[in-house]
């Protein structure tokens, strides 16, 4: 059998080839399992407000009494979370599943265009929206199917005095609350107090069952909603779960919760591996204030550290990092970017730890490889498949390819997606009905079964984690009635691996740079705007008038 599967001849001892995924019958049942066994540890902090497993289980409970009993929502209604890293999220989460809800994780910077499209498609009933980003909702919630909204303040959850004052000065002080109107919208604690006398339903969640539609973007250019089922997070949960376990101690590690838990790394990470594992979490609201976030670390022994390349970086680079206490640290994982060697190595220097990759995708919930936890060196791959876990590379007429070989890495096993929402067409192109993936992602895998991305999806940009997709940017900047045609391609940037460039032919001659980038801002998520854009008179197509973006990124390099 190792020889189809040679990695695991290469397997840390006690990781087993195989999860038991009947283990649980939903992800609720993990989380109850947690409550109960680490009731009186901290399980989630935020602005040093510490929550422990008892009180989120007893204020998921209320939230869950909330949506069913009061809003009347029933198992497989759809619930947007739009929030930031703040202690309302896991409650909202842990809520809506324990309700049977199907949650749909929403990044709080969307522009209201990016909003609208994704709770039209989801068909969200019911939002929980953060004050700072509620004006967004304003815009767009009358052409949605939103009925519910809850909305709430940053310091809302952190006590009085801190949370009241912790409200004035963002909105106030900081100016960072703009004006909002919802005039149906119901406060959070408010929620919580209702919800109270409400008992937790009893709702039946099996395997099948869909827990999240975790958005990606698609190189048709509109974000698709992944069906991610109760099975599909309980794979990786006990995956990952069962490669980091023996590195960890149940109930007395603290972990980093810096990347936002509406990105689907944080959220199995963050939201559920390390819950299981009885850990303390810190949430950090703002990771890019990167002088804040070091005195944050500063206050706590912290041995889990979650991270993309760009955050790592910016930890190197930012006074006082160096000089922080690492003697608790036990694994620092890189994902949702390519860890890059330089920083890896620096990383190790500093923190006298290793810098360890994985790789995995939205539609595989997420990890499909990691690197052994006790690896001492950078060694340029993304590890090994996990746990009850295929991995093959393919040759562009869908062939296995032998070792060594360069193709398309394939992946199959029960943390792989359901498909996309509502999108059979989609759904079909990427995954077949023997249950492969195609991952879209250039790849090769040596003797020992270690894998290597060798390059990405073809026109995909990633920034900071985020895939950015250039049909979406181009797409958003057609609606300029200045521009004539548009390629938009990656170009690399010391900070977030890559960035945004535009190529444009003008329609309007007197179209500024300034101008557009103004209409970009307007219309584009802050990660999805380009830093550069160069006017052109024409731009290179294929024999069928496709533009050529490949030729462009390739011209930039042999300048």
């Amino acid at each position: 059998m190792s020889n189809e599967r040679p990695w695991l001849d290469h397997y840390p001892q006690g990781v087993p080839a195989e999860i038991d995924l009947n283990a649980y019958a939903s992800v609720v049942a993990v989380l109850e399992e947690s409550f109960q066994r680490f009731r009186d540890h901290a399980a989630f902090a935020n602005f040093g407000k510490a929550l422990s497993y008892g009180q989120i289980d007893a204020l998921s409970r209320q939230f869950a009494g909330y949506l069913t009993g009061v809003l009347k929502l029933g198992k497989g209604d759809r619930i947007a979370i739009m929030l930031p890293n703040v202690l309302q999220y896991p409650i909202a989460l842990y809520g809506a599943l324990r309700a049977g809800l199907v949650v749909v994780n929403t990044n709080p910077m969307y522009t209201a265009r990016e909003l609208k499209h994704q709770l039209e498609d989801s068909g969200a009933q019911a939002i929980v929206v953060l004050d700072n980003f509620a004006a967004t909702l304003q815009q767009v919630v009358a052409e949605t199917e939103v009925k519910h909204i809850v909305t709430t303040g940053i310091g809302d959850l952190l006590g009085f005095p801190k949370g009241a004052l912790v409200n004035f000065v963002l909105k106030h002080v900081k100016k960072m609350v703009p004006a909002y109107q919802l005039p149906r919208a119901v406060r959070f604690r408010d929620a919580l107090a209702q919800g109270a006398a409400h008992p937790l339903p009893p709702v039946e969640l099996g395997h099948d069952d869909i827990a999240f539609l975790q958005y990606t973007g698609g190189t048709t250019g509109v974000a698709k909603g992944a069906m991610l089922t109760h099975a599909n997070m309980i794979a990786n949960m006990l995956q990952v779960g069962a490669w980091i376990g023996e590195a960890l101690r149940p109930g007395s590690e603290v972990a980093i919760g810096a990347l936002p838990l509406y990105h689907i790394f944080s959220l199995t990470a963050c939201g559920m591996v390390f819950p299981r594992l009885g850990a303390h979490t810190v949430l950090i609201t703002n990771p890019r204030d990167m002088p804040g976030f070091v005195k944050e670390l500063k206050k706590l022994p912290f041995s889990i550290l979650p991270g993309v390349n760009t955050l790592f970086n910016g930890l190197l680079n930012t006074p006082g990092f160096a000089e922080l206490d690492f003697s608790h640290l036990k694994i620092s994982l890189g994902g949702g970017m390519a860890v890059q060697r330089a920083v890896a190595e620096r990383w190790k220097k500093v923190t006298g730890r290793p810098l360890s990759e994985a790789y995995g995708l939205t539609e595989t919930s997420p990890g499909v490889c990691i690197n052994p936890t006790d690896l001492m060196d950078y060694n340029g791959s993304i590890g090994l498949p996990l746990p009850s876990t295929e991995v093959a590379i393919w040759s562009e007429e869908n062939q296995p390819l032998p070792i060594g070989e360069v193709g398309e890495l394939m992946v199959k096993g029960p943390q792989v997606m359901l498909g996309y929402w509502n999108r059979p067409d989609e759904t079909a192109k990427v995954l077949g009905a023997d249950g492969w993936l195609h991952t879209g992602d250039i790849a090769k895998m040596d003797a020992d079964g270690y894998v290597y991305i060798v390059d990405r999806k073809k026109d995909m940009i990633l920034v900071s984690g985020f895939n950015v997709y250039p049909n979406e940017v181009e797409d958003a900047v057609m609606q300029h009635p200045g521009v004539a045609e548009v390629a938009a391609v990656g170009v690399p940037d010391e900070h977030s691996g890559e960035v945004v460039k535009l190529f444009v032919v003008r329609k309007d001659p007197n179209l500024t740079e300034d101008a557009l980038k103004q209409f970009c801002r307007d219309n584009l998520t802050g990660y999805k705007r380009p830093k550069f854009i160069e006017f052109r008179d024409t731009l290179p197509k294929s024999n069928v008038g496709k533009i050529l973006r490949r030729e462009l990124r390739d011209e930039k390099k042999n300048r």
